[in-house]
């Protein structure tokens, strides 16, 4: 039997995977390092994050909906069990996300891009804790070492804030636990990335509305909202901020169900030198110190380095496909 055909196509798929991993974790990486700034922006001239969050998640549902009535999206009908199940999803999410924002009021961006870049090490522990299984050893020394290199940048210029920092690590932890489920959901459920957006966004909107009332923020959050849109440069960063909000969660949850949530957060990481040269250079503020350098240096070799072993790992499944291979032909 010819089995030409069958290594065309197995490695013509092989192929397709590959490059849908790399564009989706590009993506992510580019709409994540934009919203940085974005968020940043907004938030100084309108510091009440929840009411925003909330803007953000309605819009995206209603724009997910309008695309599935109207044919442009395949996501399906909202579902009771689903809904149940991806809850804790929506939780996490939104805890990271509004812990996240919170913590930009009183945070300058190198240092707090430099405090979530701790994400993949708690990923990692995550990951072992719920069964997922022990990393290569390469995968865990090059996720240390980013670590390292974070922690050697943040000591470097440390302008402390405990309440802004506090809120960071607390954003590192729920960024964590959505990821993992994230990851897990799509596995197991077979949902699509904007299918998870859209469940979400719904499943957001009551446990937003909660915090706003019970923060204080509503109702002078609307009567705020309302009158700094008649500007027009707050506009247009508003609606920046929401078409990049949709953009940034269908890139995030693309390269958690493509990938895995341990790539996600190496992919922020990357980012983050990016972001934190544009932070130092954009907003100032910030004192270049040597250790920075030497812990920005340390970082980017880390991700090197991870990027160098999950690669080698994918090769190392090239013997399962040429054993599929002589499977077929027998």
């Amino acid at each position: 039997m010819d089995s030409s055909p069958y290594l065309r196509n197995l490695l013509t798929n092989r192929t397709h995977v590959l490059n849908g991993s790399l564009t989706a974790a590009f993506s992510y990486g580019i709409a994540s390092m934009a919203m940085v700034f974005i968020n940043k922006a907004v938030i100084m001239q309108y510091a009440h994050s929840m009411t925003l969050l909330a803007v953000q998640q309605i819009t995206t549902a209603l724009l997910i909906h309008l695309g599935r009535v109207m044919g442009y999206t395949k996501a399906k009908d909202l579902n009771a069990e689903t809904a149940k199940r991806l809850f804790p999803v929506s939780l996490f999410y939104n805890a990271n996300v509004g812990f996240a924002l919170a913590s930009l009021k009183g945070v300058n961006i190198p240092m707090y891009i430099a405090i979530k870049r701790l994400t993949p090490l708690a990923v990692l522990v995550a990951g072992f804790f719920t069964g997922k299984g022990r990393p290569t050893t390469q995968v865990t020394l090059s996720v240390l070492l980013i670590a390292a290199g974070v922690l050697i940048a943040a000591l470097g210029d440390f302008s402390f804030d405990l309440f802004g920092y506090s809120l960071a690590f607390i954003s590192v932890f729920f960024q964590t636990m959505y990821l993992v489920l994230v990851e897990k959901s799509g596995a197991e459920d077979g949902l699509s990335s904007i299918e998870i957006m859209f469940y979400n966004s719904f499943l957001s909107l009551p446990f937003l509305l909660f915090l706003i009332i019970a923060t204080g923020e509503f109702p002078n959050s609307l009567s705020l909202l309302f009158a700094k849109s008649s500007s027009i440069s707050f506009l247009a960063i508003l609606i920046l901020s929401l078409v990049m909000g949709i953009i940034l969660n269908y890139t995030m949850f693309l390269c958690t169900i493509v990938n895995s949530a341990l790539t996600t957060t190496i992919v922020g990481v990357l980012k983050g030198v990016g972001s934190t040269t544009l932070g130092f250079v954009l907003l100032g503020g910030v004192e270049v110190h040597a250790l920075n350098v030497t812990g920005l240096v340390i970082n980017t070799a880390g991700g090197v380095w991870y990027s160098l072993a999950k690669y080698q790992q994918k090769k190392n499944k090239l013997p399962k496909i040429m054993s599929d291979i002589d499977s077929h032909r027998k």
